[in-house]
């Protein structure tokens, strides 16, 4: 965990329960939590397990938590995408603190500006699981003329799995028979990416 950023949530916390930032229950969040993606990915009942915190307290935390994740994601509607990295710019903030795979759209117009981004499907620890059928419902529900899917690896690891180059092909398949073009899939791990159309792998 980055002190400065260690420092920072250690003050929001300490300043939501009204206790001091070197108090027993604060320091005991940190002891569990060891890193910022496992606190905010802390749920009510595990918050509870920890002395001096009870439900009013779990609640207060779990808002604090969704707040500051809502507050490190700004707003990249009608931005442009030129390049890997500028889908990779917009997604990242939003998966940093992802304990779990999370399968995410951009939903792009005919000049390649966002409409919109929806995350399609939530996994398990190392799998998201999403059917085209998903991602493409969506994209006719935007009026998309494309997309560009990405998923995070929580591992930090962003090299594509065999599945993941699998999944690709099949969306890229099912793009050309309705339409909506798949421009990129990207794999996205702590702090670095891998786009599989940079990769020819799509």
């Amino acid at each position: 965990m980055h002190p400065n950023k260690r420092d920072e949530l250690k003050h929001l916390i300490s300043e939501s329960l009204r206790e001091k930032p070197d108090s027993y229950t604060v320091q005991s969040l940190f002891e569990k939590f060891p890193t910022i993606p496992e606190l905010m990915d802390a749920s009510e009942p595990l918050l509870m397990n920890i002395k001096g915190i009870g439900w009013g307290k779990a609640r207060q935390l779990t808002a604090l938590f969704k707040l500051v994740k809502t507050l490190s994601i700004p707003s990249h509607d009608q931005c442009m995408i030129r390049s890997p990295k500028d889908a990779f710019d917009i997604l990242e903030p939003e998966l940093r603190y992802s304990t779990k795979e999370h399968f995410i759209c951009l939903f792009l117009n005919t000049k390649n500006r966002v409409l919109h981004h929806e995350i399609v499907s939530i996994g398990s620890l190392n799998a998201a699981i999403v059917h085209p059928r998903e991602v493409f419902r969506a994209a006719i529900q935007r009026c998309s003329a494309s997309i560009i899917c990405a998923h995070n690896h929580p591992s930090g690891d962003s090299t594509p799995s065999p599945e993941d180059i699998s999944l690709t092909k099949r969306l890229v398949s099912v793009g050309e028979l309705v339409g909506i073009e798949v421009l990129d899939h990207i794999i996205i791990g702590s702090g670095n990416f891998v786009s599989l159309k940079e990769q020819g792998l799509m």
